[in-house]
């Protein structure tokens, strides 16, 4: 292939604590400049014409859109005596929020974001409605960005207020009990206002403050609730207890497990109009005041709270403390051996539900408010709880179920019964899609350094010959104590049907699947676990005969996107492709974007000496190399690499993965005049689309097709009928 050319800077080096490290494509760092765009356009246009080669292609996004044309429905849930939920009845760019008078009745059109822009790129990302069903607030963004307007409408006559509310990240809306007004975290709006093409711009977010906001005011009217400008990083959100009482205000500073605790009795406040004019924040007391650990609020009974923890429990535990008697905490459900206690939700008065992750799979049970004693296990299959929906006043709740082979089932369960009833109350049908030609296995690969099992799952067509000949795609996360686990995906669903692939999920140590000492294990100075529990995921799909090392391809986004980019970088020659979406690459100047300086608690940061250290060991962009020349031997290059990204990733910004492409292309391609690297490494980039939140289905399955496509070329995998 023929490689544009991207200018070297070769003046730009930065001193890391004695040590010099170059990035000559600094300048990619500016997505508004010519010359980025430049870049850009050529790279699209390499990507075009490589992709218009791929001959299943077409094929796949056809199946594609024929199995996303299916009616999806997320969790109903009850505000006053109306029910609300999210629908698409298939192909709609967005999902549509309707509101019913009970079950039975005929649904209504509440919200539907897809008359909103032409392209279908406005998205509903929430919609918190008043307790009284009367109003509803809701979050729109644009283009995939992070950055959330809020607008409030009067459900009954779907009457608009006036006044928009902007410059809203990170949090969600909770209404207080009087449906006067709700709370919600917003930054400070930039001196450019809205001119601003806010999902483009790489300046950190600091100094996000809570606020309250009337109905029928100004934004400029709102109450600011709480802020803490000598912490400008930290992230505030609020929660209006059932009793409509007291509110709870969590404080987060990094994407760590762990929380600030405060409280403020609204009872004891005159109203908060008094707050209004007023230069002082409510009056919140501490409960807890450090980061040693996370707390949940899960319910209350007056002063008496009941919070899901992880503080002195890595597998998560419910404890009870008494407001009265903030120094006294007791266990109400002990911390499990072996499985994590996941959620908690308060239901049918003094129950609640609590749902497990028992080897990255869920298990559903009904426990006794006040003593935690086990009442009803759940009859739920292998797989995902995916959302509960439940009121303490109701006895009725609803559970969404999905798994590898599961699109999706929703559940109305009774628990006024003696014996709880999971009767199906919605069932997701994908057309052409049948369970019965496929099976899911569960492995547990030894790590490198002997001390853990990773899990693994696979899922291939019944009756595999484990003879190496089978495409494969092996996709991992492992970060940020996020968990993998078992959900249905129709594109890969079409890989394993069409390509005859063995699509597999490894539950690498830094994610949740078991607890606060599996994510510890794989962040900090331990993130080179991550890499090597993916290796040997892949290692072992070789050695048992489901794959080759030419026939395998790893796919990862975000914190996956970096696993990727970094096991790519260290062991080239186990991998026939490599899809990295989203990723963090520049592990030196993450930190100095947007979010970016919330990761640190995962990753550390190179403003500090020691952790540089950990740092330049892994970070993709700083660790390529030619691995011809490390094994004299031609035959050792790069496989082919896809690397995704949207020019309004808000969160991860474009530079990380523009600044690696340009890396690649110039160490592995370019820089010889006879490189040995002759596997491609391209680039594809989504317009007006983010991190993938909020992406319009046509540009799902565009981006899918692409993908898949180019890995069926790469691997060799023809279509089967």
């Amino acid at each position: 292939m023929e490689y544009p050319v991207a200018r070297r800077d070769e003046s730009v080096v930065d001193d890391y604590h004695g040590v010099c490290v170059s990035d000559p494509y600094r300048w990619l760092e500016d997505p508004d400049s010519e010359e980025t765009q430049e870049f850009v356009g050529k790279q699209v246009n390499l990507t075009q014409s490589l992709l218009q080669t791929c001959e299943t292609r077409e094929k796949l996004k056809e199946q594609i859109t024929k199995s996303f044309d299916h009616p999806r429905y997320n969790t109903p849930f009850k505000k006053g005596d109306k029910y609300f939920y999210f629908h698409n009845t298939g192909l709609q760019p967005q999902n549509v929020f309707y509101v019913q008078d009970s079950l039975d009745a005929e649904a209504e059109v509440l919200i539907d974001p897809n008359g909103l822009s032409e392209d279908g790129t406005v998205a509903l990302k929430f919609a918190g409605v008043s307790e009284d069903a009367k109003y509803v607030a809701y979050g729109l963004s644009s283009n995939g960005s992070d950055w959330v307007s809020i607008k409030v409408m009067r459900i009954e006559d779907k009457f608009h207020e006036p006044h928009t509310l902007s410059w809203v990240k990170f949090g969600c809306i909770t209404w207080t009990h009087d449906n006067k007004g709700f709370f919600y975290s917003r930054y400070p709006a930039p001196k450019q206002g809205d001119q601003l093409d806010a999902g483009t711009k790489t300046n950190l977010n600091l100094n996000q403050g809570l606020y309250y906001h009337f109905l029928g005011t100004e934004q400029s009217e709102d109450v600011l609730c709480w802020k803490d400008p000598e912490n400008p990083m930290y992230r505030f959100e609020a929660q209006v207890m059932d009793d409509g009482k007291h509110v709870l205000l969590y404080i987060e500073e990094s994407c760590d497990p762990v929380n600030k605790l405060y409280y403020c009795d609204l009872s004891t406040l005159n109203g908060l109009e008094g707050f209004k004019n007023s230069t002082d924040m409510l009056p919140f007391v501490k409960l807890v005041d450090n980061f040693d650990a996370s707390y949940k609020a899960v319910a209350n009974d007056a002063t008496q709270f009941t919070f899901l923890t992880n503080k002195d429990a890595p597998m998560y535990k419910l404890i009870r403390v008494d407001l009265k008697e903030p120094s006294v905490w007791t266990n109400v459900i002990e911390e499990s051996e072996k499985d994590v206690l996941e959620d908690a939700y308060v239901v049918n008065g003094n129950q609640i539900l609590v749902s497990y992750l028992s080897d990255a799979k869920n298990v559903l049970q009904i426990r006794e408010l006040k003593t935690g004693g086990l009442l009803h296990q759940l009859p739920i299959e292998i797989g995902t709880v995916w959302g509960v929906s439940g009121r303490r006043r109701d006895s009725e709740v609803f559970i969404k179920f999905t798994s590898f082979l599961t699109p999706g089932i929703i559940y109305r369960c009774n628990l006024a019964v003696e014996a709880p009833e999971m009767k199906i109350f919605r069932k997701t049908v994908v057309s052409g899609f049948d369970h019965t030609e496929f099976q899911v296995n569960q492995a547990f690969v030894p790590s490198k350094d002997g001390t853990s099992k990773i899990p693994l799952f696979i899922v291939s067509k019944k009756n595999i010959i484990l003879d190496g000949s089978h495409p494969c795609l092996l996709y991992g996360y492992g970060g940020f104590n996020s968990s993998l686990t078992p959900t249905f995906n129709v594109s890969r669903a079409i890989l394993t049907r069409h390509l005859g692939a063995v699509f597999c999920v490894a539950n690498i140590r830094g994610g949740g699947e078991y607890g606060k000492e599996w994510h510890k294990a794989g962040s900090l100075a331990k993130k080179q676990n991550c890499f090597d529990d993916f290796i040997s995921a892949a290692e072992y799909l070789v050695s048992a005969g489901y794959t080759q090392s030419k026939k395998l391809c790893i796919e990862g986004a975000s914190n996956g996107g970096l696993l990727v980019a970094a096991c790519v970088n260290q062991r080239p020659d186990l991998f026939g492709c490599a899809l990295a979406r989203v990723g963090v690459m520049d592990m030196l100047r993450f930190h100095k974007f947007t979010i970016g300086h919330a990761w640190i608690s995962d990753f550390g940061c190179s403003d500090k000496e020691e952790e540089f250290q950990w740092l330049i060991k892994y970070s993709p962009l700083h660790n390529v190399r030619r691995p011809w020349e490390q094994h004299q031997d031609a035959k050792h290059q790069y496989p082919p690499t896809m690397l995704l990204t949207a020019d309004h990733d808000d969160r991860v910004v474009p530079l990380h993965s523009l600044k690696l492409l340009a890396t690649m292309q110039y160490i592995l391609c370019t820089s010889l005049e006879n490189s040995p690297q002759t596997n491609p490494i391209i680039v594809r980039i989504e317009s007006k689309a983010g991190h993938g939140c909020g992406r319009p289905i046509q540009k799902t399955i565009d981006e899918a097709a692409d993908q898949y496509s180019f890995m069926a070329k790469m691997l060799g995998a023809s279509w089967i009928n």
